[in-house]
């Protein structure tokens, strides 16, 4: 039985098939220890992947040493005589790179130059501009069947801020629908082939993604005064989180179970993460509201309650102090809630490592360049791997983007009423909920870095005729490897970056309220007018402004 905690190295010496069996973590094993021959004593070795400071990091933690239980690769069905890892993967890079010359490296490659101009529309609050050029990009096949997805997503978010509500619930249900049906379907495609990029699957979307389509959904509803719907989609996103853990269990189940009909398999018994995000707090400021209007305080309190305990229980992701919330106002008064939304969410960007081997040492290290310009290493493993070589290979890392908006005023009838306080830090959700599967994607990145590299160099000395010939067809190798490595970063880039909310206790009656967005400097980014706005003493009265900056 494989030691639990344990991670991965491939296995020396003639086997029915080459694979790669686990050794138990402990100590770091010298130099000399690692020139030992793995069967005479596994007890010796260990990964030992090294911590580094979160500035070198920029938002991808060390792999955590809970997951990875153990990996096994098949490479074929038949028996294989040579000693050494992955000499035998030839066919299948050959096959994969025939591919790649037939479909173009786009299939392997995230496209992202198409959001430049919906960006710059939706920071100038060219909401319908912003709807009109996501249809457009659909029809223009720049959201594939593959990412179809993301296509709902982001078409659900431009039509939610163009105040097309009914549009935007139909988009977002669709792509709730499509997140359902595409995970186990992706899941099982990337446990039957090492070889196969993230790229070319079906996006499913990340959950923090998922999570929102039933928020924003949840604020359609509200617009549109259908409060049981809301109250609908915000149940389902207190449920998708109570059940993050279970979704990663069965996740788990199928990687290791694989498919028996696929040649090229891949057995990974893989331990899902313990899920650190269950409580979200916008979700139960928004409940916590419609419970209030409609008269039920008993389940108003309640969602208060939880709303604290979602900062009392999840620091590493409320890391700011709570806003001050108010449901219950004084006789005679209302209250007003304002929801402003702020910049723009984190996005996926490529994190370039590199693997270096060692002949001598029996050695695996994985590098990366630091804000110098240095190879800092983030992990080693002792691996038998019969060749000395450098090569690279990707994997996505969470990246905040900066927002300008460091004040949110609010005005009623040109007095002011108070400040808006943050409530939800997006960039916080997208990486904690993205650490679930992140150790499954660097441990699978390794794994197919390692054998698709091994076989490039086999490749290539069987393609090194000499001359300029010679030198054509291996640089053709290495440029198709490398573009084959290409890390998905498919992310929706229309989600808002923070949400800020303020109650405040007004008399009922009609308002011209204004909303003013400020950088740090007090310097008025923008500024949204809300006329003969009329507040009632019972009900829900709830304004939204948002500025992308």
């Amino acid at each position: 039985m494989t030691p639990s905690n344990s991670y991965v190295i491939p296995a020396r010496g003639t086997v029915e098939k080459p694979m790669l069996v686990a050794f138990p973590v402990g100590r770091v094993p010298d130099c000399a220890e690692r020139k030992k021959k793995p069967d005479t004593d596994l007890s010796a070795f260990s990964p030992a992947l090294r911590s580094c400071s979160a500035a070198d990091l920029q938002g991808f933690s060390t792999l955590p040493k809970a997951g990875i239980q153990s990996l096994r690769v098949c490479f074929g069905r038949t028996a294989s005589p040579h000693p050494r890892l992955g000499l035998r993967v030839l066919p299948y890079c050959v096959l994969l790179f025939a591919l790649m010359l037939i479909t173009g490296c786009g299939s392997v490659r995230t496209r992202t130059g198409f959001y430049e101009p919906i960006t710059v529309d939706l920071k100038n609050h060219c909401f319908d501009a912003v709807v009109t050029a996501i249809d457009a990009a659909k029809q223009k096949n720049q959201y594939g069947h593959k990412d179809r997805f993301l296509y709902y997503v982001e078409s659900g978010l431009a039509n939610h801020y163009a105040s097309r509500f009914d549009t935007s619930i139909t988009r977002f249900s669709s792509a709730e629908s499509a997140a359902e049906d595409l995970f186990t379907k992706s899941i099982s495609r990337a446990a039957t082939s090492l070889l196969l990029n993230d790229n070319v699957l079906e996006y499913a979307g990340e959950d923090y993604e998922i999570l929102y389509t039933n928020i924003f959904n949840c604020l359609n509803f509200i617009a549109l005064d259908k409060f049981e719907d809301a109250f609908v989609e915000v149940k389902r996103a207190n449920l998708k989180l109570d059940l993050l853990e279970q979704k990663y269990a069965k996740a788990a189940e199928e990687l290791q179970r694989g498919s028996p009909d696929d040649t090229d398999r891949v057995e990974m018994e893989y331990k899902a993460e313990k899920v650190r995000f269950h409580n979200d707090a916008f979700a139960r400021y928004l409940s916590m509201h419609m419970y209030a209007a409609d008269g039920k305080m008993d389940d108003a309190r309640i969602d208060l309650d939880y709303l604290r305990d979602a900062f009392a229980t999840q620091s590493h992701v409320y890391e700011f102090a709570m806003p001050e919330v108010d449901y219950s106002p004084e006789k005679g008064n209302a209250i007003l809630s304002v929801v402003g939304m702020a910049g723009l969410s984190p996005v996926k960007e490529a994190w370039d490592l590199r693997i270096r081997t060692d002949k001598d040492l029996n050695l695996v290290q994985v590098l990366y360049t630091d804000s110098e310009g240095k190879d800092v290493e983030y992990g080693h493993l002792p691996v038998d791997i019969g060749e000395d070589f450098y090569f690279k290979f990707s994997i996505p890392r969470i990246v905040q983007r900066p927002s300008s908006v460091s004040k949110i005023r609010v005005f009623a009838n040109a007095e002011p009423v108070g400040e808006l306080q943050l409530i939800e830090d997006v960039y916080k959700v997208a990486d904690e909920t993205f650490k679930a599967k992140r150790s499954l994607i660097y441990i699978r990145s390794v794994a197919r870095a390692i054998a698709k590299g091994l076989a490039g160099y086999k490749l290539k000395k069987e393609l090194d005729t000499g001359g300029l010939e010679g030198w054509l067809k291996k640089a053709a190798v290495d440029v198709a490897a490398e573009v084959s490595e290409a890390s998905d970063t498919r992310c929706s880039r229309l989600l808002p970056g923070r949400i800020y909310v303020g109650d405040f206790e007004i008399a009922p009656g009609t308002y011209d309220f204004r909303i003013e967005y400020l950088d740090a400097a007090n310097q008025l980014l923008y500024a949204k007018d809300i006329p003969q706005y009329k507040v009632l003493e019972h009900g829900l009265n709830l304004v939204q402004a948002m500025a992308f900056r």
